[in-house]
């Protein structure tokens, strides 16, 4: 048994634990207290502070890991409580402080200090799992005053752009490694964050330099990114209009730092992050789908939209479905939960016309 492995009941064993972790809510975190108490009864695990379904099976992935790690899963009653008690906790990302506060509960890990805060989800191996959503998490921790932030290796990047000089970030592989961090056996290194570049974003977007011709177009483009303004692009199939708009990000203005860590926010919580990157330079561009509308429409309730569905979009090219008729447009554009009889008593529709990334002249 490991040296700091105590029985449970021991004289000067501890039987109630607290560690800091974080939440999100909507696009900013919020700080969380994991807390863990051990008693008397027939061995049982319960999770309170209104946990969703992956917090509440977080205590199976923790529990295999726990043992699968070689330590001893406590064979008492284990209360676990996700302080404020009156903010939904989602997500997987309280595995990893969970774990450590069963442990520090248990007696087999002393307690971390105040200011250190875990973020993580569990395998059953015990290896560490990215999570959605570090940045703003990390935002919020270097803001309530945390020294020390243990994430996983794949998040640390994003992390330790919120760290500035007084909050280190470190990543880990596995939950063993934060455990052995603790005790001093095996230190982390500390993540360094990448120094931000504006100029980065260039080599993620298209050259407008390569659009040949179209001298009308490109000026229009060109007074639209001077000026902050909306461009539609009207044309026949190929003339480029997708080629043009594509390519307008890449004469607006750099994204400042700030405009930067907001746009790597949303990235963040979508689940987006591209591997390797701290922040996301490049202004986000979105392409529309080639699918009539009310497919799309009808889709929207059923899957997640990008990330970039959330913000206006840098640049992006308009289409219609509806002929200019208004009366025609109105039924086009309804909205598809229209009650049976409603639909039945409309005459015929005319089919949907493709939607293209720009729009046509009908």
């Amino acid at each position: 048994m490991d040296g700091l492995c105590r029985p449970i009941g021991q004289k000067g064993a501890p039987m109630y634990a607290v560690l800091k972790s974080f939440g999100l809510k909507g696009l900013n975190g919020f700080p969380v207290e994991v807390e863990a108490d051990i008693s008397g009864g027939m061995p049982a695990l319960s999770i309170v502070g209104l946990p969703d379904s992956a917090v509440r099976e977080s205590g199976d992935r923790v529990h295999a890991a726990l043992k699968n790690l070689g330590f001893k899963w406590p064979d008492r009653r284990i209360t676990i409580n996700l302080a404020p008690a009156d903010v939904r906790k989602t997500g997987p990302v309280y595995d990893l402080p969970l774990l450590l506060a069963v442990l520090a509960a248990s007696g087999q890990l002393e307690p971390p200090p105040k200011d250190t805060a875990f973020l993580g989800e569990l395998a059953l191996d015990g290896s560490l799992r990215p999570v959605s959503g570090v940045l703003p998490m990390a935002l919020e921790a270097a803001a309530s005053g945390v020294r020390a932030l243990y994430v996983p290796a794949e998040n640390a990047a994003e992390a330790a752009e919120a760290c500035g000089s007084e909050m280190q970030v470190y990543p880990a592989a596995t939950a063993r490694q934060v455990v052995d961090a603790l005790r001093g056996v095996q230190p982390i290194l500390p993540t360094t964050p990448v120094p931000f570049d504006p100029a980065d974003a260039w080599n993620h977007v298209p050259d407008f330099a390569d659009v040949c011709g179209q001298p009308l177009a490109r000026r229009a483009m060109v007074i639209a990114a001077a000026g902050g303004h909306n461009v539609l692009l009207v044309g026949a199939p190929g003339t480029g209009k997708s080629m043009l708009a594509r390519r307008l990000p890449g004469i607006l203005p750099p994204l400042t730092r700030e405009e930067a860590v907001e746009t790597t926010k949303i990235y963040s919580i979508a689940g987006q992050m591209p591997a390797g990157r701290g922040l996301v330079t490049a202004r986000p561009f979105r392409s529309p789908t080639t699918r009539p509308v009310r497919l799309r429409w009808r889709a929207a309730g059923r899957s997640s939209a990008p990330a970039s569905a959330v913000w206006p979009t840098a640049a992006s090219s308009s289409s219609t479905n509806c002929p200019s008729s208004p009366a025609r447009a109105s039924k086009c554009c309804a909205s598809p939960s229209r009650t049976a009889a409603s639909r039945s008593a409309e005459p015929p529709e005319a089919p949907l016309i493709p939607a293209a990334s720009s729009s046509s002249p009908p």
